[in-house]
């Protein structure tokens, strides 16, 4: 059986293996998911986002034990930062859904960030699309942080929720960055701390200046309080329908932010691929190093090699 069969027939080993093709580049892994595009859109899609500490982890754990309470199957795809040494991912938040792992309608995958913007990996929405395709109902994705330009998880997936905790010292801040313009939920988690209270009426007397109203559920992931609320508001969530003219301007955008994203994260591994391998690059990294040439010098040469490569010295813009 081939591993497009496998993957629709909703075999867990062929879902991670289609993920691992697509999170190494493997042309085999784009295929892939250009093939099972026909098979999605049966999956609803969350983001969960917001500033570390908040309880993401602990929280899409809870949510996830809610969602297993009603039969229903869950792919998490957590994003991790990268590993300084081994370019993977970390693994920390499938350490804090430990109690998941041993159940078969669950699957669990850890992505890394490898410096995407918006602290998301470049394999995320293909990974979704495969997990859709595989037959998980729910997507769960969770992202390694927020903050201003880390707002990318609105175009990947179909409702996102944003988590913030009374007494962090960001979290008006991000209110006031434009955080209150991805959300469709506001989660205020560990919703038992002083100051919960007042977080939710400003977070209320924000979301009212949106055209939309905003849900806001107060949450304590460790107990589990208002996880099963969460759940409800999520299952209300509208689907977003072919001929909507705003979910279709929605997913134009995301798709070209998706396409924006991959064109970046190919020039940076050629651009690394250049500094690294070839002598020129190794000389013009020499020469910032030393001194003698300036970071911006060096980067412009790169941005030559890359566009009309040979024209150039290593380190020297490109001649008028």
């Amino acid at each position: 059986m081939t591993l497009l069969r496998r993957l629709l027939a909703g075999e867990t080993r062929a879902l991670a293996r289609a993920i691992s093709l697509v999170e190494r580049g493997d042309p085999a892994g784009g295929e892939l998911v250009a093939r099972v595009r026909a098979h999605t859109g049966k999956a609803a899609i969350t983001g969960v986002t917001g500033p570390p500490g908040a309880g993401k982890s602990t929280l899409v754990g809870a949510l996830v034990g809610e969602l297993r309470t009603r039969d229903e199957r869950v792919a998490v795809l957590s994003v991790d930062p990268t590993s300084p040494f081994t370019g993977g991912a970390l693994l920390g938040d499938r350490i804090r859904m430990v109690d998941h792992f041993l159940d078969d309608a669950v699957f669990i995958r850890s992505l890394a960030s490898r410096g995407s913007v918006g602290g998301l990996a470049a394999a995320v929405r293909p990974a979704a699309l495969l997990a859709d395709a595989a037959g998980y109902p729910h997507v769960l994705i969770e992202t390694v942080g927020i903050g201003q330009a880390e707002v990318d998880i609105a175009g990947q997936a179909d409702t996102t929720v944003v988590v913030l905790m009374p007494g962090a010292g960001d979290t008006l801040q991000a209110i006031k960055a434009g955080m209150m313009e991805i959300p469709d939920v506001l989660v205020v988690n560990k919703a038992d701390h002083p100051g919960a209270d007042q977080l939710v009426r400003e977070l209320k007397r924000t979301a009212a200046l949106r055209a939309r109203p905003v849900p806001i559920v107060r949450t304590n992931a460790l107990t589990g309080d208002g996880v099963a609320e969460l759940a409800d508001v999520l299952a209300g969530r509208p689907r977003r329908r072919a001929d909507d003219e705003q979910s279709s301007a929605g997913r134009r955008d995301a798709t070209e932010r998706e396409v924006v994203r991959l064109a970046l994260d190919e020039l940076r591994a050629r651009a690394e691929r250049v500094l690294r391998d070839r002598d020129e690059g190794r000389a013009a990294l020499a020469a910032v190093d030393e001194g003698r040439r300036a970071p911006e010098a060096a980067a412009r040469w790169v941005v030559a090699e890359l566009t009309e490569p040979g024209l150039t010295e290593p380190g020297l813009t490109k001649p008028g």
